[in-house]
This record gives structure tokens, sequence and C-alpha cells, in this order.
């Protein structure tokens, strides 16, 4: 997603200053055109070299280098970034930044910058938490700057509390957001459901599916990148929520309607990649059910379509994509289910072709209208969302 994208990293002076190696790896594994600066107090913790080796390109730690490969380079960098992340960010970066002050190759080439601007304060507790600290912060976001807050745990200094530098991998995708993806979706409210329901038998036993929720959070995650207002309704699923996506979590299919239906009025797209239990059990036991000799029967009644309920309620404007998995005319099967519960697009695959299906990190999507249907090759989950989202607007949605 970063290819040709320019990345520069600012890193100031702070034990936090290695994990920002890992960072620009990630980044430079991505396709991203990797640049460092680091001020004089950076390097005490981590060797400019390390960042040379990694990226492939000069690190920056001084303005007057006469050795320096590029013209102006403070200014070159700033106005060619696409994105500029500084962390960890000192209290003395913060307070330079915030008032102007450039006296260094990092504060000189930030000011210039016309790209998005991501700071990500680290620091002791105590630091963190003063009022000049805080203002600075405060100011800086009132002009437009990105403050990345800090997250809480025990800090190098022993102390415990606020001021820990965030995860590498979310301080990428704070980079992703900002320039990954075009911003095509930017002021659009899309509603995405995944994972599996639970429906109890008794307090220990349940019946469910074997969705992992992934192809959903990939439509979430894609949407978000693009610029969405996304809201994620998730039943099971062990992996993490993306960032940057208002996350529900909800067990029973009962659960999954109330809350698809408490949200979906004023959504412009709803794309619904939930499994959904058919079935309930028409009782619940209060008591574990003991096991005996004799056969068990469990009485079970339909649960609500939510689908159906959506296509009943959908206003003009509105979007409404469905997932089907089939095992066997997949086709057919999807196209009466995309007529009958008056659907704007299907998603269909058939758990039997090899990449398709649960659990697996791959998929093989037909996308079904009214007038016609596109068959995608085998690809990952999330290139998968990203065809299935650039359809939904080749349709008309604006």
């Amino acid at each position: 997603m970063l290819t040709g994208k320019r990345i520069v990293l600012g890193i100031s002076g702070g034990i936090a200053a290695y994990k920002m190696a890992n960072v620009a790896s990630m980044l430079v594994k991505l396709g991203a055109d990797v640049h460092v600066i680091m001020t004089e107090a950076a390097t005490h913790f981590i060797t400019p070299e390390t960042f040379e080796v990694l990226t492939k390109n000069r690190c920056y730690t001084d303005t007057f280098d006469r050795g320096m490969d590029m013209h102006v380079p403070h200014v070159t960098l700033g106005t060619t970034a696409d994105c500029f992340l500084i962390a960890p960010a000192s209290a003395d970066i913060l307070g330079k930044i915030a008032n102007g002050i450039a006296d260094d190759m990092l504060t000189t080439t930030v000011l210039p910058a016309k790209c998005p601007v991501l700071i990500a304060p680290s620091m002791n507790v105590h630091m963190y938490e003063n009022p000049i600290v805080q203002d600075n912060m405060r100011k800086l976001a009132s002009y437009g700057y990105e403050i990345i807050e800090a997250d809480c745990g025990f800090l190098a200094c022993r102390d415990t509390g606020k001021g820990k530098l965030p995860p590498e991998k979310d301080l990428v995708e704070y980079i992703l957001r900002a320039c990954g993806k075009t911003k095509d979706l930017q002021g659009k409210k899309i509603l995405v459901t995944a994972g599996a329901t639970k429906e109890a038998i008794d307090p220990v036993r349940y019946i469910t599916n074997h969705s992992t929720g992934k192809m959903g959070y990939a439509v979430a995650r894609m949407a978000m990148l693009r610029g969405a207002d996304v809201t994620l309704i998730s039943g099971e699923t062990t992996i993490d929520a993306p960032m940057f996506v208002n996350t529900i979590r909800v067990k029973s299919a009962k659960d999954m309607f109330d809350a698809v239906m408490s949200y979906s009025e004023n959504q412009d797209i709803i794309v619904k990649a939930a499994a959904v239990a058919d079935y309930r059990p028409v009782s619940t036991a209060d008591e574990k059910i003991k096991k005996n000799d004799s056969t068990m029967n469990i009485e079970l009644e339909k649960t609500d379509d939510i689908l159906k309920a959506l296509g009943e309620r959908k206003k003009a404007g509105q979007f409404l994509c469905g997932f089907s998995m089939e095992t066997e005319n997949m086709i057919e099967n999807s196209r009466a289910k995309l007529e009958k519960k008056n659907l704007d697009m299907i998603a269909a695959n058939n758990l039997k072709v090899a990449g398709a299906g649960f659990a697996g990190d791959t998929n093989v999507l037909t996308l079904i209208t009214k007038d016609g249907q596109c068959e995608l090759p085998m690809m990952s989950k999330e290139e998968a969302a990203d065809r299935l989202l650039d359809e939904i607007l080749n349709r008309g949605v604006i």
C-alpha cells in the first residue's frame, strides 16, 4: 500500500527510539521510500547507521552537513513527504515545534511539511502529565498535527503510567491511514458485520459455525483506510479489531439483529459478512444439561433474518451487500438470495473451492448484482475487500 510513498521518520531522544528500527523495516516491506531524521540526543540510543542499513537512505542528523545528497534537504524532505511521523517525540521536541523553534534538522524539516504530520509523544509519566507539555500537545493539535496518544504501562524509568510509545504496528497503521489509500470513501458511513454468532444450549454449550471474521474485518479495515466512517458489528472471533473503527461486540443472532437495526438507519453502505445462525434452541437451560444413556433432541426455532429486514427497510440511496457461502449451485442460490432479500450486491463463494471459505487468509469471490456478475481470482481477503469496495463505488454510490 505504500509503494511510491515517501515517509519521513523523525526520531528524538528517548529510550523508545530503538523501536523505530522495526517501524522503518515494516514500512520498507510495505514498499515505502523511508527517510530518517534523528536529533543529536536520539543518536545516544540507536545509531544512524542502523537506519541507513534498513532504509538504504542517508540518515540525517545535522542541518549543516555539506555531504548531504539533496539540495536544501530539510525543505526538500518536508515538502515531498507523503507522511511525516515523529516518534518518539520528547517533551523538548514538542515544545520546539509548538512554538515554531527550528534549530536542528528535525525541527527545520517539519516546519515546511505539507503532508499529514503525526506526533507520538513518549516520556516519563510525570513529564507527560505536566500542564506545559499537555498545553503544547493541544496547541499542536490545533495547528493540524495529529497527536498519537501515549500508552500506559511500566516505563523505562521504573514508573508506571502514561508515556509509553504505542506498538510499532500501531504506528504503521497510523501512517497507512494517513496516506496508504485514496480517500474515495471520505464522508461515507459504512456498517460491516463479521464473525460467528453463538446460540446457547445451556451455560456450557452453544451452537455456532466456523467463521473467523477475517473477511468482514478486512472489509472494515479497507473501508477505514479509504476514508469511511466505519462501524463494525462483530460476533465471535479471535482476531484484533481494526484500529480507527467503531467496533460493537455481540454474541447471539438476536444481539446482532438488535445492533444492526440500531445502527443501520444512517448508513450509506451496509456489508453483511457475518455468519449468523439460522436457528437457535427454543429454550436455554439454566444449568448444565447432564449426559445420560439416551439420545438427546434439541428443538430449534428460526432466528431473525437480518438481511431480509435490512432489504425491507432499505432507504433510497443506501447500498446493501450480503455474503453467500455455498457448497453447490453457488450462482443460482446466491442470485435467488439477492432477489428475495432486496440486495444490491451479493459476494458469493464456494466452500469447496481451494483458497475460499473460512479461516484462511485468501478468498475467491464472485460479486453478483441484478445485471451481472464479476468473478474475482484467488487473492488475499484484504485485496478481495478492496475489490468489493471498488465494485460498490462503480455501482454509483457517491
